[in-house]
């Protein structure tokens, strides 16, 4: 296990961060990762970087919203502020003691502590968006995850390491090739201005003009496979099912279909979780979409509930609502990107510019 981690750090540090000599690193976790933020601090070490870190502990952020007064909730560590505002890199690694610890908490408590962030987290998607401020975001295998999957945790850490490549002669290597195979898929969306995804449950299109198809190769995620681009925000019409289940903040919504007018979602509903979705699109800027992409790792063929390998499903498509990412030309702002998964394998089809390019869960091209 200890080499895992050790190639897991290496995977992150030289592959997906790319940290040289005198770069300063802010990595975030939890205790419960600190194998693997050892090999990290390690690996950046070695290259001459200077790391500082921020370690949640057990049931951390309920005791935060339960005990703060308003003042403490708008409170920002002066480390964080100047790690996106002047870092040069940024690494959370996802290691959860409890999935549902926060599922209690006022959702006001929540937004004042959004509000709060607002004008910093616009900082983060500037400075991300040209790589001022390399960041990537990865999993360490807890229990608390596992169970989430529905795996025991040697089956999940199985699970998370193959999907980094990491049993692979050489995981850096793997993933350059990850980059090659999409970068065909990438070039040829890159000369369209029209996009429509399609399937016996819903029919959306939408235009990219002046927008960039980004290759997600594993810099900012690690594991990705997956391409996107923000569409071009009042051209999205149509209607959208998604049939995997959507989790914001801990809270699961499923069966979510949304009604999309020149961009503006005027009409939502959900079989289960009616209530979150009624709260979420009051906030400003969530009626409209951040973010449109296409899962193509064929690796992750199994939902486990974590975003972060759910959207790179192969076979699947997902869409955001919210803020859009700066370095694909998007425009919409939020405090909120929330990512929303559909099969297309069964009878899944994408056009680009009135060509058929993908079917049943797989590209054409």
């Amino acid at each position: 296990m200890n080499q895992l981690h050790q190639r897991y750090a290496e995977l992150l540090v030289n592959y997906c961060l790319e940290l040289k000599a005198g770069e300063r690193l802010y990595l975030k976790s939890t205790t419960l990762a600190e194998d693997l933020v050892r090999e990290v601090f390690r690996a950046a070490t070695q290259v001459g970087a200077h790391v500082e870190y921020e370690l949640e502990f057990r049931e951390q952020e309920r005791l935060f919203y339960t005990s703060a007064n308003d003042a403490q909730l708008r409170y920002i560590s002066p480390l964080y502020r100047q790690a996106i505002e002047e870092f040069e890199a940024y690494l959370y690694i996802r290691a959860p003691f409890n999935l549902r610890e926060g599922q209690q908490i006022d959702p006001a408590r929540r937004q004042i502590r959004q509000e709060a962030y607002a004008d910093l987290n616009k900082t983060y998607f500037a400075r991300t968006a040209d790589r001022r401020l390399k960041r990537n975001l990865c999993q360490f295998p807890t229990q608390a995850a596992a169970q989430e999957a529905g795996m025991s945790l040697e089956e999940y850490e199985n699970f998370v390491f193959s999907a980094c490549r990491l049993y692979d002669d050489d995981p850096q290597a793997s993933w350059l090739q990850v980059r090659q195979q999409q970068q065909g898929v990438v070039d040829h969306l890159n000369q369209c201005q029209k996009v429509r995804y399609r399937s016996a449950a819903f029919d959306l299109s939408f235009r990219t003009d002046g927008r960039t198809w980004i290759n997600s190769d594993g810099k900012t995620n690690m594991p990705s496979g997956e391409v996107y681009t923000s569409p071009v925000e009042d051209s999205v019409n149509g209607t959208v099912h998604f049939d995997y289940p959507a989790i914001y903040q801990g809270e699961e919504v499923q069966g979510v279909t949304l009604w999309v007018k020149e961009g503006y979602i005027d009409k939502w509903e959900a079989k289960q979780g009616q209530q979150v979705l009624d709260r979420v699109f009051e906030i400003p800027g969530t009626r409209r979409f951040g973010e449109a992409a296409i899962g193509i790792n064929y690796g992750i063929q199994r939902f486990t509930k974590n975003i972060l390998f759910d959207e790179k499903i192969g076979g699947t498509i997902h869409l955001a609502i919210g803020q859009s990412y700066l370095q694909t030309g998007g425009k919409n702002q939020s405090t909120v990107h929330w990512d929303m998964i559909a099969d297309m394998t069964k009878n899944g089809e994408i056009f680009a510019n009135d060509e058929k390019i993908y079917e049943k869960g797989h590209f054409l091209l």
